[in-house]
């Protein structure tokens, strides 16, 4: 079942989600699972991410094998799954 992906993050810096992003975006695009990306400020302060993908699973992989270990110091996001009845693109 497609799941939404929240993930609040702040501590993370506008440049630095945007490097972070240029070096995982690759990644991010050819992972199993993954449908979509967006982010940009959080209302709190830092970054808000929100990505669906295809199952938590395939996101949770993803994150604890790319992402996690490229974090910044200091950076931890507050991740939340919200199951979906649909997800598509054009």
């Amino acid at each position: 079942m497609p799941v939404l992906l929240t993930a609040e993050q702040p501590n993370l810096d506008e440049a630095t989600y945007a490097s972070t992003l240029g070096q995982l975006m690759p990644l991010l695009r050819s992972a199993k699972g993954f449908m979509f990306h967006s982010g940009g400020p959080s209302p709190t302060g830092g970054t808000r991410i929100i990505e669906v993908w295809e199952t938590e699973a395939d996101s949770r992989s993803f994150f604890d094998k790319y992402l996690k270990p490229n974090l910044p110091p200091g950076v931890v996001p507050d991740l939340k799954y919200y199951e979906l009845r649909a997800a598509f693109a054009r």
